[in-house]
């Protein structure tokens, strides 16, 4: 009897859309069941255009911008984020993002990305590009609307090409950063599931969003024009 109504629960989660606690990284999100849609805002994400956030260290720059545009990918509208990387003043890469809300709980979901990597101010490449329903590939959960410590799920769905990963460490870290002391906040660890050796970390405030990714703070955060 146990067994069975720790069956149902699971299986009411995943009808309703929810995301669950698992030993396995997650990578099915019913996402048919969702309303999506392009601008939004959760406890630790902003999808509002013209919201950003900026981190640095003492070499390395890194930009969020969403931008006042979409893309529909799939039948899904998403918004475009820009990320971009500068280090010693050079643009080293610069990608564009696909993210969409549920506008129910508050997930962000990733849709795929253009990257352009740069070398003495030229296009290089574009590897990490990559579009949901192409190629095998499908979207994944960038940011839970309600992360729960032990939370395990895929961010970047493309096997045997991207297969990032994140668990959800702690919902109670304070960071120090040249933008202010945040508290209350969402630590992830990062992985992958290709390279066993690849491991990051990133910090979420309230309300705010990406205040610590590895060595860079934030530096400045909000609306510009």
């Amino acid at each position: 009897m146990q067994n069975l109504k720790a069956f149902l629960a699971v299986l009411l989660a995943l009808t309703s859309g929810a995301v669950v606690l698992s030993q396995d990284f997650q990578e099915n999100f019913n996402l048919d069941r969702r309303k999506l849609g392009p601008t939004g805002k959760s406890k630790y994400f902003v999808l509002m255009p013209g919201y950003q956030v900026v981190l640095a260290d003492k070499s390395t720059t890194l930009s969020f911008t969403v931008l006042n545009q979409t893309k529909t990918v799939g039948r899904i509208v998403t918004r475009v984020v820009e990320e971009k990387e500068v280090s010693d003043g050079k643009v080293i890469e610069v990608a564009r993002n696909f993210y969409a809300i549920d506008t129910a709980t508050g997930d962000v979901f990733h849709f795929g990305e253009e990257v352009d990597a740069y070398e003495n101010g030229k296009i290089v490449s574009h590897e990490g590009s990559w579009l949901a329903y192409k190629n095998g590939a499908r979207p994944g959960l960038l940011m839970p609307g309600n992360p729960r410590v032990g939370m395990k799920y895929y961010q970047e769905i493309v096997p045997g090409v991207v297969m990032d990963r994140a668990e959800v460490l702690s919902l109670s870290k304070t960071v120090r950063t040249p933008a202010g002391e945040f508290r209350n906040c969402l630590q992830t660890e990062g992985t992958s599931k290709l390279d066993p050796n690849a491991v990051e970390f990133r910090i979420f405030a309230p309300g705010v969003g990406l205040v610590q990714f590895e060595s860079l703070k934030l530096i400045r955060y909000g609306f510009h024009k």
